[in-house]
């Protein structure tokens, strides 16, 4: 029986490309020149330094920059709170999201259901697997999705027939 998976995952090569060309560009800046600015990246969690608030943004600026030029979408950056570090300087730990949350599953799983195309989908773990008897409804179930979900970045992968 065909099937394909639906997923949300950046590709971590490319993120962890775009942080180092980020800091490269951060390192070589007239405007950040002897401060403290740089995205340090632990797994899939990116932390920004830099000396304010102002600085900061650029930092941001700069890194999703690097991130589209690199094709990694930047919805899969959930940017958190800027927090304060000692004197003035500042940090923000910004989280790299991989998968698909619950909510956004039962979603997607809903919207496919409504949609009287002649497929089944479930949630297996992160990721959404729809099944059909025949390609082309799972090609019009990709094409529903592709106009539908705008919030999330999804790739369709795994196509089975």
């Amino acid at each position: 029986m065909p099937s394909f998976d639906i997923v949300s995952e950046a590709n971590a090569v490319e993120v962890k490309n775009a942080v180092e060309q980020a800091n490269k560009e951060i390192s070589t800046r007239f405007d950040f020149k002897g401060s403290d600015a740089r995205v340090e990246q632990k797994e899939r969690e990116l932390t920004a330094y830099a000396d304010s608030e102002f600085q900061l943004s650029q930092v941001r600026d700069v890194l999703t920059g690097k991130m589209v030029k690199r094709n990694v979408d930047v919805r899969f950056l959930d940017i958190g709170k800027i927090e304060k570090i000692g004197g003035d300087k500042v940090k923000q730990v910004i989280k790299v999201k991989n998968g698909i949350e619950s909510d956004a599953a039962k979603k997607i799983v809903r919207m496919v259901k409504d949609s009287k195309i002649k497929v089944q989908a479930s949630i297996q773990g992160e990721a959404v697997r729809v099944t059909g008897a025949k390609r082309d409804d799972l090609q019009s179930t990709i094409a529903l999705l592709k106009k539908e979900v705008k919030d999330l970045p999804l790739e369709f992968n795994n196509f089975r027939d």
